[in-house]
């Protein structure tokens, strides 16, 4: 059973990435999947999450990143992505996902959780 986070690298002050959190062992049939960032100093930052709900999707964001970044989810492929656009060096972070059966907004303890992939932005 694994949650994996991954599609990190540099990229420079106002570039775009797409991160991918592949799970295997399980199915991503979770109320709520959620992507967190933590920076170098700084707390674990909530970035957004996913949920589908009698068939319907929902998707949150903070506000840090909202407008610019987008969660989607491919149940075929039981993969959940995180697209980053406009980014900036507060970004910077180990970016990890995490599988809750318990909250559709991604909060309180995980099911599931897995190693980070790190982001830098930087010129």
């Amino acid at each position: 059973v694994q949650l994996q986070a991954s599609g990190g690298g540099l990229v420079a002050p106002g570039g775009s990435l797409s991160l991918s959190c592949a799970a295997s062992g399980f199915t991503l049939d979770y109320k709520g999947i959620g992507w967190f960032r933590q920076a170098p100093g700084k707390e674990r930052e909530w970035v957004s999450c996913i949920s589908i709900e009698s068939g319907r999707t929902h998707t949150y964001y903070a506000d840090s990143v909202k407008d610019r970044f987008t969660i989607s989810i491919d149940n075929a492929k039981n993969t959940v992505y995180l697209e980053m656009d406009s980014l900036n060096p507060e970004d910077t972070a180990v970016y990890s996902c995490e599988a809750y059966s318990r909250s559709l907004i991604c909060v309180g303890p995980p099911d599931y959780w897995g190693q980070g992939t790190l982001v830098t932005v930087s010129s």
